[in-house]
């Protein structure tokens, strides 16, 4: 099963579909997890002394008590009108196609439930990016469209799971949502070795997931913030597993997703089940080939920096970082810390310099592409 992949940078006619579809989008209800800087700071010794001095500086203002990034996690800078307008008008404006925009916050489906109170968003999907144990590694499934009438007691189910993982229950759980034939279920990023547990392992775990679960998972993703090479696997991962892949951006900052989905079906249902029956077609973003160091590290200066229009008032990036507090409240950075320290100051002004155009010419040029197609 070969996919469809299209390059906008090696000429795309978009008149040949009707519809853009924009899946894996992430707002302020994500919470993001910073307990990966655990596994940086074993590898490099700048992040082990960071992290060693922002330790004790958390314990001199907090009454002697120690950092556990385990409890930390930040957030996403775009409300979910921001974000849905975002991918909307990328969808419309740059490619002149009819929009349809599924948000998947992590374990959470705040965003398409708040917007669809509005009428105009009466049809927006309900979707989430759900967190699913598995051996020992966890696994991403994005999970698009759930029935509005039953989103919230699904949610309950998946938070149960969650909370003791039991292979019955997830069969159960995938078997029950997908016989809507409305619903979308994807594995999202299947060959990222995020749990860091050895790539060769992962694989084999994230194949015997699909043998196992398959039945219920529909898509496999082409990510738009993973690299190139990584992206070619996944086609390969496809294959093996005999499932189709669509395009999913995993946006977090503020670029709209780099992989898109291109068809002529009418709306979400319709889309879905055509992936279901084996059809999809990816779009590749020209600003997907920028170079990755370049895009993740404007990724990382988007989510630093100021949001004066931020949809909770949380302006400065430290409002949009908290812990998990013995109380079990969580805070946000700035009230435990105080004023930022001259570390993190020094390297948001780093950050900031990237906007120089100069700058990013000469970033540009000594960025090594991961792959050349």
């Amino acid at each position: 099963m070969y996919p469809k992949v299209h390059f906008e940078k090696h000429g795309f006619d978009a008149r040949r579909f009707r519809t853009g579809v924009s899946l894996h989008s992430h707002t302020l209800h994500s919470r993001e997890p910073l307990s990966f800087i655990y596994r940086y700071a074993k590898k490099r010794w700048t992040v082990r002394v960071a992290l060693d001095r922002g330790q004790r500086r958390f314990a001199r203002t907090n009454n002697g008590n120690s950092l556990d990034l385990a409890r930390a996690y930040w957030t996403p800078p775009l409300a979910a009108h921001d974000a849905w307008r975002l991918e909307m008008g990328q969808i419309q404006d740059g490619f002149g196609l009819r929009g349809l925009v599924s948000l998947t916050d992590h374990d959470d489906i705040d965003a398409p439930m708040t917007l669809r109170v509005l009428p105009e968003f009466a049809d927006l999907p309900i979707s989430l990016e759900w967190s699913v144990p598995y051996r020992a590694t966890t696994f991403h499934l994005g999970i698009h469209n759930l029935p509005a009438d039953d989103a919230r007691r699904t949610m309950a189910d998946f938070a149960a799971f969650t909370a003791k993982p039991d292979e019955d229950t997830l069969r159960q759980l995938l078997e029950a949502v997908s016989a809507d034939p409305a619903v979308l279920v994807v594995f999202n990023h299947p060959c990222w070795d995020e749990s860091e547990i050895g790539h060769d392992q992962h694989l084999r775990y994230a194949v015997e997931f699909c043998r196992r679960f398959g039945r219920w998972i529909h898509a496999v993703e082409l990510n738009g913030m993973r690299t190139w090479k990584e992206n070619r696997e996944v086609i390969a991962f496809a294959d093996t597993v005999g499932k189709p892949v669509i395009g999913g951006g995993d946006r977090h900052g503020l670029e709209p997703n780099a992989t898109l989905n291109v068809t002529n079906a009418a709306g979400f249902a319709e889309f879905a089940a055509q992936v279901r029956r084996g059809h999809s077609e990816v779009l590749f973003a020209a600003h997907y080939f920028e170079p990755f160091a370049l895009r993740v590290l404007q990724d990382v200066q988007d989510i630093m920096a100021d949001h004066e229009n931020h949809g909770r008032g949380w302006v400065r990036w430290s409002d949009r970082v908290f812990y998990i507090c013995d109380d079990g409240e969580p805070r946000a950075i700035r009230q435990l810390w105080g004023e930022t320290p001259v570390a993190v100051t020094l390297f948001e002004a780093g950050l900031r310099a990237l906007r120089h155009p100069g700058l990013r010419i000469a970033f540009r040029a000594l960025a090594r592409e991961e792959a050349v197609l």
